[in-house]
């Protein structure tokens, strides 16, 4: 379980864990993110069927939904005077800059969940 996560936070592969999940690397702010056809490591292939990673939008609705109850949480936490505003500004703010790692990441959940894991 804990392998599972550390691969499904470095984006690599959901099965051996070493090859690379994605074809480019996440940057900050908008960019398409691409799953590999197969693994470079054990050339499992990463695409089940044609748009198989549609299911990943359930998963970053949810990643997104907890992003905004944590940024909600902190901002409550740290501010004096509580601003819906603000905080509604600071959570639109963030979730645009972590857009394209929460597009990642829930695209590697989703893998996780049809991919078994080798072990080793």
């Amino acid at each position: 379980m804990m392998l599972t996560l550390i691969n499904i936070f470095r984006l690599k592969c959901p099965v051996c864990g070493k090859g690379e999940f994605l074809e480019s690397r996440p940057r900050l702010f908008f960019k398409i993110i691409r799953v590999r056809d197969r693994c470079s490591s054990c050339q499992t292939g990463l695409k089940i069927e044609p748009s198989f990673y549609y299911g990943s939008m359930y998963v970053s609705y949810a990643l997104g939904v907890g992003l905004m109850l944590f940024t909600t949480f902190i901002y409550w936490s740290l501010s004096n005077s509580f601003s819906v505003l603000s905080c509604f500004l600071w959570i639109v703010g963030i979730l645009l800059a972590l857009n394209t790692y929460i597009n990642a990441w829930s695209k590697a959940i989703w893998a996780s969940f049809f991919f078994k894991q080798k072990s080793e």
